[in-house]
């Protein structure tokens, strides 16, 4: 199952913030003062060693709250990334970012992916001019995707991230006003600046 629980205190124990809450929120803040001290009654002691089994369970579960994923559905790429020809982490990377909840979120329309998945599940986006209510739906390069109506663009936290000038999408997207256009694949290393993807194979390689 998809993990619904306390965000803030899933970030603390994975030691990363995993975008799970607005960027410059009082949340957002409370949790950069205390992301280093795990959660529970003995936090604040310094952290147990880790075996290297333990280290890749870590990432991947990293991993799989940042795109909020379910256990069965990260493996299914896993999969689906060990049968291409190539790198599998860079295969598995470019799976989880071409999803469109996570396309929609880069681009800034949304300020966690959790929001965006909620406008996609509603039906508040296109895929080339088809509403779409599947998050997980994989875009392609040239791909466009839009607000589905005037009403989408009304939502209270749509309508705050569009005026906002603070987020940059990644090369591989092109945004025009209120629509995004899928330039081309994307690269894993935005993902590895939080995440060890080698780790997260390592494990489902066992």
């Amino acid at each position: 199952m998809r993990y619904t629980g306390p965000r803030n205190k899933v970030a603390r124990r994975e030691g990363v913030d995993l975008d799970l809450k607005t960027s410059g929120s009082k949340a957002q803040a409370s949790l950069l003062r205390r992301l280093s001290v795990t959660p529970g009654q003995h936090g604040a002691r310094r952290r147990r060693k880790q075996s290297e089994r333990g280290k890749q369970l870590r990432q991947k579960q990293t991993l799989r709250y940042m795109f909020g994923v379910s256990e069965h559905k990260l493996k299914s790429y896993f999969k689906k990334a060990v049968s291409k020809t190539g790198n599998t982490a860079t295969h598995m990377g470019r799976i989880l970012e071409l999803r469109i909840d996570n396309v929609v979120f880069r681009a800034g329309f949304t300020p966690t992916r959790a929001s965006a998945r909620q406008l996609v599940n509603h039906a508040h986006v296109t895929v080339n001019g088809k509403k779409m209510s599947i998050p997980s739906h994989q875009v392609q390069v040239g791909d466009v995707i839009a607000f589905a109506d005037e009403k989408s663009l009304k939502i209270p936290y749509v309508e705050t991230e569009l005026a906002s000038t603070s987020r940059v999408a990644p090369e591989w997207l092109e945004r025009k006003g209120n629509s995004i256009k899928i330039l081309a694949e994307p690269t894993s290393e935005d993902i590895e600046r939080q995440v060890d993807m080698r780790s997260v194979i390592e494990y489902y390689s066992r």
